[in-house]
Order: C-alpha cells, then sequence, then structure tokens
C-alpha cells in the first residue's frame, strides 16, 4: 500500500516555499484543507505542497489551553515571534525560513491505515535526504518537541516530525524538516514557552519536557547546506518517477472560493483566543 500511495498517474506540484514567508500559516492550514476536498473527486491524481514560512510557533489546541498561556504567548512574542492554534492535533512547533515544510494530499481510499500514510512520507523523505540515506530512524523523540511516533531523527537528534489530518475524503500528511539553523535553539525556544504557559501547575495534558540537544537541523547532522531550492529540485524529480504526469498547479476559482471559507474558519478559531491580531 505504501508504494501504492506514492505512486500516481498524475503529481500535481503547488509551491509556496518562497511566496509562503510573506504570508500567515493559517494559510497553509486553510489551502491544505482546500486540496483535500479537492482530491475527493480526483482519480489517481495527488498534490504535493511545499511551504516556508517566518518566524511563527504553531500551537496545538491542547497548548492553547495552558493555565499561563497569556505569559507563554507574551515570551514567544517578545522573541520575536507570531503565534497560531492550528486546526489539527499535535503540538507546538516552530516556523522559520529555515523550516521547510511538504504537504502531500490524496484521496482516502477504503483500508488505507493512519500508518500507511505517515511511512509514505517516511520513505519519500529518506530519497530527500540522500546525504544522510539509511542512518535516519523513525520513531519517538521523548524529549523534542511535538513528540510522535514517526519523529525522524539521526542519532538519537530529530530533525522532522510528520502529522497527518483527514477531510471530506481526503488525507494531508505533512512535515516540517529543519534544513538549516539551530535545532537546539528552536528546542529552547519552546520549552521556555511551556515554562512560562505552565508555570509549575497541574495540566489535563501532559506537555513535553524538553531537552534541546534532543533536536538538530540536517545541516547540523549532514554538514551540507540544505535550501528550499534544493529540496524542491529532489522533490520534483522524485515525482517524475513515481507518476506517468507532473505539473504545476494552479487555483481555479471553485477552489479559491473554498480557500477564502477554510481561511475564514482559521480565523475564527484563533480569534477565540489570547493571540496576536491576525489582520
Amino acid at each position: 500500500m505504501t508504494n501504492q500511495l506514492l505512486h500516481r498517474q498524475h503529481w500535481l506540484f503547488y509551491d509556496q516555499a518562497f511566496s509562503g514567508l510573506t504570508m500567515n500559516p493559517i494559510h497553509s492550514f486553510a489551502m491544505d484543507d482546500t486540496l483535500c476536498q479537492k482530491t475527493a473527486n480526483l482519480h489517481d491524481t495527488a498534490f504535493a505542497r511545499s511551504w516556508v514560512h517566518d518566524k511563527t510557533v504553531v500551537l496545538g489546541i491542547q497548548d492553547s489551553r495552558l493555565p499561563f498561556i497569556e505569559h507563554g504567548l507574551r515570551y514567544l512574542q517578545n522573541e520575536g515571534y507570531d503565534v497560531i492554534v492550528r486546526n489539527s492535533g499535535g503540538l507546538a512547533v516552530v516556523l522559520d525560513p529555515g523550516i521547510y515544510n511538504l504537504s502531500l494530499i490524496f484521496k482516502e481510499e477504503k483500508g488505507l491505515t493512519i500508518d500507511q500514510g505517515y511511512e509514505m512520507m517516511v520513505g519519500l523523505t529518506r530519497g530527500l535526504i540522500e546525504e544522510l540515506g539509511t542512518d535516519i530512524v523513525d520513531g519517538e523523540i521523548k524529549e523534542s518537541y511535538c513528540p510522535g511516533r514517526y519523529d525522524l531523527s539521526v542519532n538519537g537528534q530529530k530533525f522532522a516530525g510528520i502529522s497527518q489530518r483527514r477531510l471530506r475524503g481526503g488525507v494531508a500528511v505533512q512535515i516540517y524538516l529543519a534544513m538549516n539553523g539551530s535545532g537546539s535553539q528552536r528546542a529552547s525556544l519552546i520549552r521556555d514557552f511551556y515554562k512560562y504557559a505552565v508555570n509549575k501547575t497541574e495540566t489535563k495534558f501532559k506537555y513535553p519536557h524538553i531537552s534541546p540537544e534532543r533536536m538538530a537541523s540536517l545541516e547540523e547532522l549532514a554538514g551540507y547546506h540544505y535550501t528550499a531550492e534544493v529540496l524542491n529540485h529532489r522533490l520534483l524529480l522524485q515525482l517524475q518517477q513515481l507518476s506517468d504526469r507532473l505539473t504545476t498547479y494552479q487555483l481555479n476559482e471553485e477552489d479559491w472560493s473554498v480557500y477564502e471559507n477554510n481561511i475564514a474558519r482559521m480565523v475564527k478559531r484563533n480569534e477565540k483566543l489570547p493571540f496576536p491580531d491576525l489582520s
């Protein structure tokens, strides 16, 4: 099933690795939902969407309910980060120009398990990061931010995390890859956010106790300077081998209407919480 998921008659590439730097990340989550809805009506066709944003911390819903969330938000703002709450599960992660995000979006099929979706992304990522190859391990790094079963690491240092969202007949498997910069500095930022937002109080959920040395960037691990251009090029080469047809995608009028509605839902979700003004 995993190979079947990657091999498609038609792969559509939608690149926001550069335009995303001027956009609020709520637009990316709204876009993935839009493409999820789109794929429900497409046969043997999938989207690959790359996206990069400026300095933003993306919180999970549970993070937004921490007892001293206002203190945590003030700390992040003082460090120069915007903050949003996403529309899917998981906990706090960092976005910045050194973080490359990739969404693989396809029609949900009978018998498709959550693990198969994750394993598809693991396989694709190993092909993208050829300098590390078989050194890449999938498995939870508990001392990282947003730890999960499908964390990707080398020598115990996490450089990527994978999430998954299913919506209206479509599936979006999303990965964030720390291309360059300091993994430990990003981890320290989220560690200190929890320090301020929890403030030694009992919480209803178990938030991660982060050890910054357990996170790194690909550049730190491989000694190679990765960029969005490099990863996009490698992605396109893989997709070309995995499909009969590879094309770029442009939204049509109907897509834009769905997208605008999804943005409105994201803005409404965030307006209910004590976050910075999204206007």
